[in-house]
């Protein structure tokens, strides 16, 4: 997320924390389909996680007065997400495992033509091989542009286990796209 888009979600949360509605729409429409991109990773399905995010909203616009700092809003708000996906996939592991739930297809930030479509196309087969954690872990550290303490915080681990996660995810990255590249 650039810097400007940061500002603008910063200044959203204060105007939705005095009461702004608008503000508000505005503020779900920005997050909002970041916050489906990374239920999406966690659960592996659309329709899953689009109910985890409709839940993590309600818990969001009710402790939104209580957030302190409107710069902290896009790791709160994912550790939310991430929270309420965990509940959601405990609930359902007779149904399907965790590690089944990891997909990038929704990422929007890839080409879809040309040659760099095909890159793209490795470096989606890549993640999706990655364990759910790791899987979760890159996408918002890259795709998200959150900072180490920002995954923390939004996935609920200590930073040094965030910083093993990405450390694993690369070298396993790595291989997968070397032998992308060989072929």
């Amino acid at each position: 997320m650039k810097q400007a888009e940061r500002s603008l979600e910063e200044l959203l949360v204060l105007r939705a924390q005095a009461g702004d509605s608008r503000a508000l729409d505005q503020l779900v429409r920005l997050r909002g389909p970041r916050l489906l991109a990374h239920a999406m990773r966690l659960s592996g399905r659309a329709d899953d996680a689009r109910d985890i995010v409709q839940e993590a909203w309600i818990e969001i616009l009710r402790g939104l007065h209580g957030l302190r700092e409107a710069r902290a809003f896009a790791a709160w708000a994912t550790r939310i997400v991430t929270r309420r996906a965990a509940r959601f996939v405990k609930g359902n592991v007779a149904r399907r495992a965790l590690s089944a739930a990891v997909s990038v297809e929704t990422e929007t930030s890839m080409p879809d033509v040309g040659e760099a479509a095909s890159d793209a196309r490795a470096v989606r087969k890549a993640m999706s091989s990655l364990p759910p954690d790791q899987a979760a872990t890159i996408a918002l550290f890259y795709l998200e542009d959150m900072s180490v303490a920002e995954v923390a915080i939004a996935l609920d681990i200590p930073r040094g286990t965030v910083k093993t996660r990405l450390m694993h995810a690369r070298a396993k990255l790595k291989d997968a796209l070397k032998g992308a590249c060989d072929e």
